[in-house]
């Protein structure tokens, strides 16, 4: 399973490790924010369109091509803007490595269900969650270390090596998994399959997660300037959030094995929660801010092993590349759909309207979860 878990640290350290150092560290290549925004928009906008392609080919071909070929895929991209080291270069390495992950981070998620039992589903997500969680937490952090000391040629080549490391890894440890045999799916079919509440509560649920997890990250350090506070300070406060996700993950995932945690239950608390911390977030000074970090990092953390788990019960073996890419997607919608629902509520009134905005959206999560009577199923036979 440390193969796959290095490949979720991966994936996560490559996009925020960059992300967050893009805007400071070469203004020959970001000359504007226009061009830094682009640059952001690479990685995700990959994932975005290809996560449910090679979810898809992972259901076809096996999950262990998909997820070896999408790390030496990574570790190439990386590579091209250290042996290039030209604004142009820097385009493509980008969308390179968005492509990637596009393809090795579904089949990881597919492969930590396949190699492990029913009975395991829930701690085993949960400790995938937990190493895509402290790839979140470092990535800024060393990125940032990296990029002073040699430059974005420095912080890329790293990643190369990373990603070539944990190829090797994966190579010699992950099993073959064969594809299973299926049934034809027609797109009607599928269409039927991914409006399944089995599949749109978890999914929902992972995206408003994400979409919290994305405002917290980007707006909270916004609040914490505006009453007074420091860069150590809002740095602090983020860390808190990301650190918060990551201690709450294995434990969620172990409650839902053993079955203290019901998966219903879970989700709805998580966004909750999340939704708690938002409120949180509307108050003022310092602890408003880490109590929004605190309650947003647990309210992610809860919900991200509980949606994971109940989409792998709930989906036929032969076609979970495809759901997890699906899913996957779901999850980056909400990461691109949290910030601009609080941004753009923030730039017609005030930020702490747009943390509202949010937290009510979250808050409608269960209760329409309750009306509709929909569960989620928590094993898979």
């Amino acid at each position: 399973m440390w193969p796959l878990y290095a490949a979720g640290f991966t994936t996560a350290f490559g996009a925020h490790g960059i992300a967050a150092n893009l805007g400071a560290s070469d203004p020959d290549a970001v000359t504007s924010l226009l061009v830094l925004g682009g640059l952001l928009a690479l990685y995700d906008g990959a994932e975005v369109l290809l996560k449910p392609v090679f979810g898809t080919l992972a259901d076809r071909v096996g999950a262990r091509p998909v997820l070896l070929g999408g790390l030496v895929a990574f570790a190439a991209a990386s590579a091209l803007y250290v042996a290039a080291d030209r604004t142009g270069w820097l385009w493509a390495a980008r969308l390179g490595q968005g492509a990637a992950a596009s393809a090795f981070s579904p089949a990881a998620s597919a492969l930590v269900s396949r190699l492990n039992p029913a009975a395991r589903q829930g701690r085993a997500f949960g400790g995938y969650g937990f190493c895509k969680s402290v790839g979140y937490t470092l990535g800024p952090l060393l990125g940032g270390l990296l990029v002073s000391a040699g430059g974005l040629r420095l912080l890329f080549g790293v990643l190369a090596v990373l990603g070539a490391g944990v190829a090797c890894w994966a190579w010699a440890a992950v099993p073959a998994v064969p594809p299973l045999p299926k049934v034809r799916q027609t797109v009607l079919d599928l269409a039927r399959r991914l409006a399944d509440p089995v599949f749109l509560v978890p999914t929902a649920a992972l995206a408003g997660a994400t979409a919290a997890l994305s405002v917290g990250v980007g707006f909270l350090p916004v609040s914490g300037r505006a009453a007074g506070l420091g860069p150590v300070a809002t740095g602090a406060a983020v860390s808190v959030l990301a650190a918060c996700a990551a201690v709450v993950q294995p434990r969620a995932g172990r409650a839902l094995d053993a079955g203290r945690l019901r998966t219903r239950t879970g989700l709805g608390a998580g966004l909750l929660l999340a939704a708690a911390g938002l409120a949180c977030a509307m108050l003022p000074g310092l602890a408003g801010v880490l109590l929004a970090a605190a309650l947003t990092g647990a309210g992610t953390g809860l919900i991200t092993p509980l949606g994971f788990a109940a989409l792998a019960a709930g989906t036929p073996p032969e076609r979970l590349g495809q759901t997890m890419g699906a899913a996957e997607l779901g999850r980056e919608l909400g990461d691109a759909g949290g910030p601009l629902l609080v941004a753009g509520v923030a730039s017609a009134a005030t930020l702490t309207y747009g943390y509202a905005a949010l937290a009510v959206l979250l808050t409608l999560g269960p209760l329409l979860a309750l009306a509709g009577g929909h569960r989620p199923p928590e094993r898979r036979a």
